[in-house]
């Protein structure tokens, strides 16, 4: 098992990921602060939080339901990326390089998933 969870490359590509959406959205327009940029940049965040969260659980089931929780808040950020792309605040190619970058995330935490999910039926 992973000492850290900032060993996990599920947590290295959502923490990029955070980085990429806390860049992007300092483009949006003022009137969206406590609205869309609040909301894109809690879902970015909640998925690095939750696979710490969960990695610090010590239990295998826990933390395959925090990794659930986080696997949601990429979907939810995806949401909130095509929200931008709609009101044109973002362009299709920096929609696209984000959502590529969801989707890397995704495998990854699914296949962290996975690993958890036959770590706890060897236990």
């Amino acid at each position: 098992m992973f000492s850290s969870f900032e060993e996990l490359e599920a947590w290295k590509e959502c923490r990029k990921l955070r980085q990429m959406i806390s860049a992007l959205s300092k483009s949006f327009p003022e009137t969206e602060k406590f609205r869309l940029t609040d909301q894109i940049l809690r879902s970015s965040k909640s998925g690095c939080a939750n696979i710490a969260e969960g990695h610090g659980s010590y239990h295998y089931q826990e933390n395959i339901q925090f990794c659930r929780i986080a696997r949601g808040s990429l979907s939810e950020t995806h949401n909130h990326l095509t929200d931008a792309l709609d009101e044109k605040y973002i362009s299709n190619e920096d929609f696209e390089i984000h959502v590529n970058q969801i989707k890397l995330c995704t495998r990854i935490l699914n296949g962290y998933i996975n690993y958890l999910e036959k770590q706890k039926i060897r236990k």
